[in-house]
């Protein structure tokens, strides 16, 4: 095998002389000089191999308010990086063009998961985000990554369609301190036609998250006009969060715009953003936030006992914080998160 492709983990041989590859639910069948759904897992010699590995295609500084994360440390700076491909086929993907790419496609230089610890403290940054591409497929190297970056002393985080099997989940995660999962709707026949895949892993995954972990995680759903912001589907995905998830678990309503095979649909209007964050306040989430829009408090963290707002912010940057030792300064209610 060529020095420059890291073995891969999470497969087995089929009698036939494929790879089966249970990284992730799509449980790929792959011949050899195959590439799995993602792009990036193929079988070179009969060996699964991983092309992303040490080759971040995108890598910049953010906020960690941009992941979305809102309740863990927020107003502190975030290493970002991703590599190439995707496990899911999502019409509307708003980073196309490294999440449908080829790695080979990509002109990423060659990084060493302590490079990209030591690039995170050389610009100031207490935590690395795993993002912009799904970070599942390349989850051998945000493994090495996050065991280096924890020896460091930095937190971990990733930025997730949730799409992955029990096994790997358990590999993954037990390296992973924050998360945001993408909830992209809640009906099968979404799942299906517009990313295709399937809903119920990625609410298993959340019930995993929550019921087996300390990963602190927050939801994010893009509302898509005539595609999944009905009331009643959104009435629904509320009911399933509170009964599976609990009230506390900070849930992000995000606007479509125009992208990849979706160009055609309209954005999603702001009143229909500003409509799903109050049926979701009013069934009984805490913190829900409005995102892609001008929002007037819609990115505020409020107190769900006194009301007071203790996070005001302006798009991803924090102007008021009015929480001490993760309580409501005044009121000394919990807020629910990691503050520092």
């Amino acid at each position: 095998m060529s020095t420059s492709l890291h073995p891969a983990r999470w497969w087995q041989t089929l009698p036939d002389g494929r790879i089966h590859c249970y990284l992730c639910p799509r449980h790929c069948h792959i011949g050899e000089g195959q590439h799995g759904f993602c792009y990036i897992r193929q079988n070179v010699a009969g060996e699964l191999v991983q092309l992303g590995y040490g080759r971040p295609a995108a890598l910049a500084m953010d906020p960690i308010e941009k992941k979305p994360l809102f309740h863990f440390h927020p107003g502190s700076a975030i290493l970002s990086l991703g590599t190439a491909g995707c496990n899911l086929g999502c019409q509307f993907c708003q980073n196309f063009d490294i999440s449908k790419a080829r790695s080979v496609q990509q002109s990423s230089a060659h990084m060493s998961p302590q490079q990209i610890v030591n690039l995170a403290i050389a610009h100031g940054a207490p935590s690395i985000a795993f993002t912009y591409n799904e970070p599942t497929i390349w989850a051998e190297f945000v493994i090495d990554i996050a065991k280096a970056a924890h020896d460091a002393g930095l937190r971990t985080v990733m930025v997730s369609n949730g799409y992955i099997t029990r096994e790997a989940f358990v590999d993954v995660y037990e390296h992973i301190d924050a998360a945001n999962i993408d909830l992209k709707g809640f009906t099968e026949d979404f799942y299906t036609r517009i990313t295709l895949s399937h809903l119920a892993p990625v609410l298993e995954t959340l019930r995993w998250l929550r019921r087996e972990t300390s990963v602190w995680f927050e939801l994010t759903n893009l509302i898509i006009p005539g595609l999944n912001d009905a009331p009643a589907e959104t009435a629904e995905l509320c009911k399933w969060i509170l009964g599976e998830l609990g009230d506390d678990v900070p849930l992000h309503f995000t606007a479509f715009h125009p992208d990849f095979k979706m160009m055609d649909r309209e954005p999603t209007s702001p009143e229909t953003i500003h409509r799903a964050r109050e049926q979701a306040r009013h069934a009984g989430i805490k913190y829900v936030y409005e995102g892609n829009i001008l929002t007037r408090d819609g990115g505020n963290t409020q107190c769900p006992r006194c009301g007071k707002t203790l996070i005001r912010r302006t798009w991803h940057r924090i102007e008021e914080i009015a929480i001490t030792d993760g309580r409501c300064r005044y009121c000394n209610t919990e807020i629910a998160g990691e503050f520092d």
